[in-house]
């Protein structure tokens, strides 16, 4: 009986409330362990930052308005557990930077991941367009490692063909980047 207590969902934590919340996360949990990790040395000192970060996450998420810039959100929360956390550490040791460089370097970070962002979005959509063949081989390629030897084995293909073939769908995707990058308005 005492085991059925310790499974059962915690009642006092809405569950509504809490899978939106883990949904939020979901979308800015790679982004937010890159932009922590790339403003902190140690790598424990990241994780305990990031862990920080989502626990003032989940803290506020009532003042989070639904349909808003989810990352700008935590932008603002991970950097200043950042500049936190550096503060505490300019008191431990004598070589620190000053929290300006280190606000500069998180709004650089920023404005790149976007960039990177729209850039991977694009090429996705690139990827999309694909003939199933071709995307197949590219996913063998880049997403499954597989070497050129093994995609010719798969292809019935010579390995000369495989790497021609390849040649042109890099081709083929970059100029579909460059229309796609000219059809964004600035």
């Amino acid at each position: 009986m005492e085991s059925e207590n310790q499974s059962a969902p915690d009642p006092s934590l809405p569950v509504e409330p809490a899978e939106a919340y883990l949904r939020l996360l979901s979308t800015i949990e790679r982004w937010l362990s890159v932009y922590v990790h790339s403003l902190v040395a140690s790598s424990s000192d990241a994780q305990d930052i990031i862990q920080e970060v989502r626990i003032t996450m989940w803290k506020h998420f009532s003042s989070f308005q639904p349909g808003s810039n989810a990352r700008a959100w935590a932008h603002r929360i991970a950097t200043n557990h950042v500049l936190n956390y550096r503060r505490a550490y300019k008191k431990r040791s004598a070589l620190s930077l000053d929290d300006a460089f280190v606000e500069a370097v998180a709004q650089e970070i920023e404005q790149r991941s976007d960039a990177l962002e729209l850039q991977s979005e694009t090429l996705l959509d690139c990827l999309r367009k694909l003939p199933d063949a071709h995307r197949k081989i590219i996913l063998w390629r880049y997403y499954e490692d597989c070497g050129v030897e093994e995609i010719a084995s798969r292809t019935q293909r010579t390995i000369d063909a495989v790497y021609r073939g390849l040649s042109r769908i890099r081709e083929a995707l970059q100029e579909c980047v460059k229309r796609q990058r000219l059809s964004i308005p600035s």
